[in-house]
């Protein structure tokens, strides 16, 4: 197994850049920020970027917790990729990141101002310091569950190499750490979102209880509804649903677990 190093100090746009590199040396795994990940799918860890502090991502990033250690150890073992690529804020880190996975030193280092103009760097580091944004090389459907309450987005990218044209999508994400202060959403502001999506439907005559459960890592909401007599129900329900569970993930970010739809009567 050959390691490769992909190494820029913190914020210049390692993760942004991350795919293209590894796609143009014959890469298809990497480690970032305590991710595995191969073809763009998250493998084994835990992100760094969910941490509470910016201390407690290091520890993670660099691979002290055992447990994370041995879990993403054992996945490396069971896919034996011929390369593989780390990123770090330096050398140093990528090694130690190597020794503590039981992997050889890196071949080849490649430094962010080799793939990356001193503009591209300075706009990164801007997003990172005044923005609070973060990128991940992995799509959305793969991180939002991990990111519960993040503000997650994609970022869709291609790049072209041998005539050949590859579209992927990466996550943009604020995580805790790197915000002032907390974002917090109260349960009232999800009954509010959802009462205003549901009366939106024709096929609504009213709402009348909503009930919202904040979890841990998301929330769950049953509304009790009033619908219009000759509608198919089914179809109604799957409507509601549908425009809930959408409108309460792209507009909060949380993971919704369940959206339960009763009907308690009808009118003409």
């Amino acid at each position: 197994m050959k390691v490769y190093a992909l190494v820029g100090k913190s914020g210049t746009g390692k993760s942004h850049r991350a795919m293209v590199v590894a796609y143009e040396h014959g890469i298809n795994t990497l480690i970032d920020d305590g991710l595995l990940i191969k073809d763009g799918c998250k493998l084994a860890g835990k992100s760094a970027k969910r941490e509470a502090t910016s201390l407690q991502a290091v520890k993670r990033a660099i691979f002290l917790d055992p447990q994370h250690v041995q879990e993403v150890r054992k996945c490396i073992e069971r896919e034996n990729p011929p390369r593989i690529l780390i990123l770090g804020t330096s050398l140093r880190m990528v090694e130690r990141i190597a020794k503590a996975l039981s992997l050889p030193a890196p071949c080849k280092v490649i430094y962010i101002e080799d793939v990356a103009t001193e503009k591209e760097i300075e706009l990164a580091h801007d997003l990172r310091t005044n923005h609070g944004m973060h990128v991940i090389p992995v799509p959305t459907v793969e991180v939002k569950k991990d990111f519960p309450g993040y503000l997650v987005d994609p970022l869709k990218y291609f790049f072209v190499k041998k005539n050949r044209r590859r579209i992927g999508e990466k996550s943009i994400i604020r995580p805790k750490f790197s915000m002032i202060g907390k974002l917090l959403i109260s349960e009232h502001a999800v009954s509010q979102i959802t009462s205003y999506v549901v009366l939106r439907i024709p096929e609504v005559i009213q709402v009348n209880r909503i009930y919202v459960k904040m979890i841990e890592d998301g929330v769950k909401v049953q509304l009790e509804i009033t619908g219009r007599y000759g509608d198919y129900l089914p179809d109604v329900g799957k409507t509601v649903y549908e425009n809930v569970h959408n409108a309460l993930e792209n507009l909060t970010g949380l993971v919704v677990y369940g959206v339960k739809v009763v009907f308690k009567s009808l009118k003409h």
